[in-house]
């Protein structure tokens, strides 16, 4: 073999450190085992401290939230709408749509389980934003199945006077057994 200058000689081979590398890992290995054996504990003191930094984190969400929910909706330009049904024996409901002062603020679409829940006393909040203190128009309109089984478009409005406080409002479906129809109104909570 040549070198570098081109001369005849003896090379200098390095040979591979694989074989020391493998030992000190085997003896690493060995060590930790041992050293497991002898105190297993770690490993739920270990799991022990995720789960409470879990929790932590947890609260800390729902903390954030609640802020989130403060900051960006506060109580004195806060306005909620809700949606809530009785009996419901002459309107199906396929979906609602909100509007507040001409602007479309929700759309909704309901599955079978959802008006089953809304049938059952539930109240689904179909709209959480601000509006300044004064008169605004809020409508409603309901699409489904009316009597007879055909298509039903109904709307509702309401012109009210927000105050500096809280406003809700409550769109109501219920059925009038006197005129065999669906009738949809609005209740303005104080």
């Amino acid at each position: 073999m040549r070198s570098k200058d081109g001369k005849r000689g003896a090379v200098s081979v390095r040979t591979p450190r694989l074989p020391l590398v493998l030992a000190a890992l085997i003896l690493s290995a060995s060590g930790q085992a041992a050293a497991t054996e002898a105190n297993p504990s770690p490993l739920a003191g270990l799991d022990a401290e995720v789960q409470a930094v879990k929790q932590d984190a947890l609260a800390l969400n729902r903390d954030l939230f609640i802020l989130e929910e403060e900051l960006l909706f506060p109580a004195n330009t806060q306005v909620a709408v809700y949606l809530s049904m009785d009996v419901g024996q002459f309107f199906g409901l396929d979906g609602v749509e909100v509007s507040i002062d001409g602007k479309r603020v929700s759309k909704f679409l309901y599955t079978e389980r959802q008006v089953d829940a809304l049938h059952r006393g539930g109240v689904h909040r179909l709209y959480l934003g601000n509006l300044k203190a004064g008169e605004h128009e809020l409508v409603g309109v309901f699409t489904g199945r009316g009597p007879q089984g055909r298509d039903y478009r109904r709307a509702t409005s309401v012109t009210f006077e927000k105050p500096l406080g809280a406003q809700f409002v409550e769109l109501v479906i219920t059925d009038s057994m006197a005129r065999q129809q669906p009738e949809f109104m609005v209740k303005i909570w104080e």
